[in-house]
């Protein structure tokens, strides 16, 4: 795999408590790759992952300002920064077709479902109603339509009658968890 002499910088943006975010930054520094997250942003203040960026010394930021306000500001530290990827991590926002344009990089979103089947949110529960044997999640590009970016990774997680939406949600943040950080190894290796 081709490495580049520097990282590229890449940008993240959550909502919550961040697990997602933990494993890039856990899987860049063990596996030493040629991207690192420079940048954390999060719409809520109290979001728990900005405190792991914080603790790994990684810049953040909360702006809790309505969509157009956030954007504006979130664009600002994402050029300043010289970010190449925005990663979507549990970001609970859907970002304007405005701000897409205005973005020069890719961005990419995880996504609890094997799109294109149940995009937006109850995920694990539209998949169990429906009788599925499988869930999962999809590593995809950003664009103006919700969840219909051209797909990077998918992984699969068996669907058991025992199932509720908690118990299969636990299983798909694991493979989840597996594919995020080797979706942005395959993006940053097409950025080089």
């Amino acid at each position: 795999m081709k490495k580049l002499t520097g990282n590229i910088n890449v940008g993240v943006f959550i909502s919550g408590r961040g697990s997602n975010l933990k494993e890039l930054i856990k899987y860049s520094k063990k596996n030493n790759t040629n991207w690192k997250v420079k940048l954390v942003i999060s719409n809520k203040k109290e979001a728990k992952g900005l405190a792991y960026a914080k603790k790994n010394k990684i810049l953040n930021f909360a702006i809790e300002k309505k969509k157009p306000q956030f954007e504006k500001k979130a664009l600002n530290y994402l050029k300043k920064n010289k970010i190449k990827l925005l990663c979507l991590a549990g970001f609970m926002r859907i970002l304007s077709k405005e701000f897409i344009k205005k973005c020069k990089f890719k961005i990419i979103n995880i996504h609890p479902s094997l799109l294109p089947k149940y995009k937006g949110l109850n995920t694990h529960e539209r998949a169990i109603k429906a009788g599925d044997k499988y869930a999962g999640s999809t590593v995809h590009y950003v664009t103006a339509k919700l969840d219909s970016g051209k797909k990077i990774l998918q992984a699969k997680v068996k669907i058991f009658k025992t199932d509720n939406s908690n118990s299969l949600a636990k299983r798909v943040l694991k493979a989840e968890h597996l594919i995020y950080p080797k979706a942005v190894d395959i993006v940053c290796n097409k950025i080089i």
